[in-house]
């Protein structure tokens, strides 16, 4: 079997003998496509025991056969009205046999095997019932449209599941090891280990998180966060799994196994909140076999019953027609579907969206929500300082500003502090070469000093007390300051912790939702009053202990949504109703604790989770009046005798198609 080895680009094919054992990245890849089958839950098509013609055969099988079944009804039904014989009876013993079968196999194993009674065995008992009354047709037409409405709530389901399929695709199953000599050597990925060094190309998808340790590339998050414009990356840099490389080389060192890495905590996430129950699917899920049980005994006693008042037992009205009625539709298939098809939707348009929820039951406290608290640093700002201006302290100080830039970040590029990093950012935009400096002196906590041509120069915390009082007023207005000295010269350099461009926005729709928005920060007052946005209150210098109190002294009063990212932020996060943390900028614990992650790290889903939230809930409510007052009219009519059996039938499974198509309307991304 033949390998491929890569030499930096370099393709080179070596012939490998045939050895007794099967290669472990092979099984290795069988091993990821049979557990992406059985845990993801995916459709029948997507089964690694079929080649790619049953693959396409078996794609939306149930639905197919469904669709078989209803043109071999609609044929049986021509036959019955238009041929004399009894010829309509084979296309219609087809139709039995592909979806009356399946229906009968299900309910035999529910009542013998499992000992249980649910709504499917009601349907299934009514469908042969009918065959049994003589209503061959009838019966037919509910196994056919009961088989439909399933079909098409697995295709409804699986679609609402999309985000968590487009994810898997995201995690590649195969890694190319650099070895000594720069040789790439295929392998699984679950077989890379931590410390590993991966090659990834032009074109290829990180395979694991890990820091790039040699080379530079442009990488896009497009596939994983939805952020269209391509990130620069070089030596030091952190990649996730499911980033793609647009354009270059990297070598990256593995920081996690498949296992934690994000592209596989994401898809865990989606997971878990797809098999999580809202509330009343609970309820439904506790009293299905009770309701089941009834409405069977309920069917018995309208058989008995009704002749006692003069009701006949057979004919188009009798009392066993009636009892067949009542049991088709007081089955509540719509109102069992209302509920979670409605939520999985909801789920997958929030990943699609960029957002993270961990349990569907996060869209019922967000829409109680009516406080949204948000930490400062990280969160509505950057968690960055920017270069704000540079002022002359000195009446010498004359030098214009691009010199005085030059110098300071000819200094500061010898340290490592928060200052230092933004002032020679703030240079690195010009792309011109420092300044060559000697005796280079660092003392921390102070600054750095160097000798400059003739003068000495040093920049760092203020060294006289003439300039105390511009460095003052600055800091009133919560900026952060730093001195550059030259000789008897003398500049301030002031930062800031910069905003996020849309948070300004993002608190303006918060409140005209009616929402209260509130900052709790372990910030200094006047950095946290400095920042130019509208909030309703402002809490300042907070530790870890203060920010749990006081989320916990709020949501005594009024459910509340707290959004942070830092580690400080986790005990907080864990008290809110609702919590969301910034998905690529959050510490683990913060993820950990969140309720939901915001993946690209905009606080705009945040208003759009809000409406989503309660545009789910109006569905949710919509679905549950039209399935229950399709069950209320159905057995009303029914218990008179003014229902037929196929009207029947058709207002049974039409309220399920009905509240199905209702839901799919939240996987709509407004």
């Amino acid at each position: 079997m033949p390998i491929c080895l890569y030499n930096h680009g370099a393709l080179y094919t070596v012939k490998r003998q045939i050895i007794h054992h099967t290669p472990s990245w092979i099984l290795s890849r069988r091993v990821s496509g049979f557990q992406k089958f059985f845990e993801l839950g995916e459709e029948e098509s997507a089964s690694p025991f079929l080649d790619s013609r049953g693959k396409r055969i078996s794609r939306n099988l149930f639905l197919k056969a469904s669709l078989v079944s209803a043109i071999l009804l609609f044929i049986s039904f021509l036959l019955a009205i238009f041929s004399e014989g009894p010829f309509f009876v084979f296309p219609l013993a087809l139709v039995y046999f592909i979806s009356g079968t399946p229906a009968l196999i299900a309910a035999t194993e529910d009542i013998f095997l499992k000992q249980d009674v649910n709504i499917d065995t009601l349907t299934t008992v009514a469908a042969f019932c009918a065959l049994g009354l003589g209503r061959p047709l009838e019966g037919a037409l509910l196994l056919v449209l009961f088989a439909l409405a399933g079909a098409l709530e697995d295709v409804a389901t699986l679609r609402a599941k999309g985000a968590l399929s487009d994810l898997n695709e995201l995690a590649p199953t195969k890694a190319y090891i650099v070895e000594p000599g720069g040789w790439l050597i295929e392998r699984a990925v679950h077989d890379v280990r931590v410390g590993e060094k991966l090659a990834v190309r032009t074109g290829e998808v990180v395979p694991l998180d890990g820091v790039v340790c040699t080379g530079e590339a442009s990488v896009s998050l497009a596939h994983l966060t939805g952020e269209s414009k391509p990130i620069h990356v070089s030596q030091g840099a952190s990649l996730s799994s499911g980033t793609k490389v647009i354009d270059g080389y990297v070598e990256i060192e593995v920081a996690c196994t498949s296992h934690d890495s994000t592209v596989t905590k994401l898809i865990q996430l989606i997971t878990r909140a797809h098999a999580s129950r809202p509330q009343l699917t609970k309820v439904f899920d506790r009293f299905g076999r009770i309701y089941a049980l009834c409405v069977m005994g309920l069917s018995c006693l309208i058989v008995l019953l009704l002749p006692v008042f003069g009701v006949p037992f057979f004919g188009a009205s009798g009392s066993l027609l009636r009892a067949v009625n009542f049991l088709i539709t007081a089955s509540p298939c719509a109102l069992i579907l209302a509920v979670p098809i409605s939520y999985l939707s909801a789920l997958g348009s929030a990943v699609t969206r960029g957002a993270v929820l961990k349990a569907s039951s996060v869209f019922d406290g967000l829409s109680r929500c009516q406080v949204v608290a948000f930490d400062k640093t990280g969160t509505l700002s950057k968690g960055k300082l920017s270069l704000v201006k540079i002022s002359p302290l000195t009446p010498t100080s004359a030098r214009k500003e691009p010199e005085v830039l030059r110098l300071a970040a000819s200094l500061e590029r010898y340290a490592v502090h928060p200052l230092a990093s933004a002032i020679v950012e703030a240079y690195a935009e010009k792309k011109q070469p420092f300044l060559e400096l000697e005796n280079i002196q660092v003392t921390p906590g102070k600054g750095i000093g160097a000798a400059f041509k003739d003068a000495q120069v040093f920049i760092g915390i203020h060294r006289r007390e003439e300039y105390r009082e511009g460095v003052d007023k600055e800091k009133l207005l919560g900026r952060a300051v730093a001195v550059l000295e030259i000789g008897e010269e003398a500049y301030l350099f002031s930062l800031q912790d910069e905003v996020r461009k849309e948070s300004a926005a993002v608190v303006e729709t918060l409140r005209g939702q009616g929402k209260t928005v509130i900052m709790l920060t372990g910030d200094n007052e006047a950095n946290a009053r400095n920042l130019p946005l509208s909030l309703d209150q402002i809490y300042a210098d907070l530790s870890p202990e203060d920010k749990l109190n006081k989320v916990t002294a709020l949501s005594q009063n009024t459910d509340l949504l707290m959004v942070g990212d830092g580690i400080n932020d986790a005990p907080a996060l864990a008290r809110a109703t609702v919590s969301a943390s910034m998905g690529e900028l959050s510490s683990a614990a913060a993820r950990e604790a969140s309720d939901i992650i915001l993946l690209r790290n905009d606080l705009t889903v945040l208003p759009w989770l809000f409406n989503k939230a309660q545009f789910t809930r109006v569905i949710v409510t919509e679905n549950l009046i039209l399935a229950l007052l399709s069950i209320l009219v159905g057995t009303s009519a029914s218990l008179l005798g003014l229902l037929p059996l196929w009207l029947a039938v058709v207002l049974h499974e039409g309220s399920t198609l009905l509240v199905g198509l209702n839901a799919l309307r939240l996987l709509r991304k407004k």
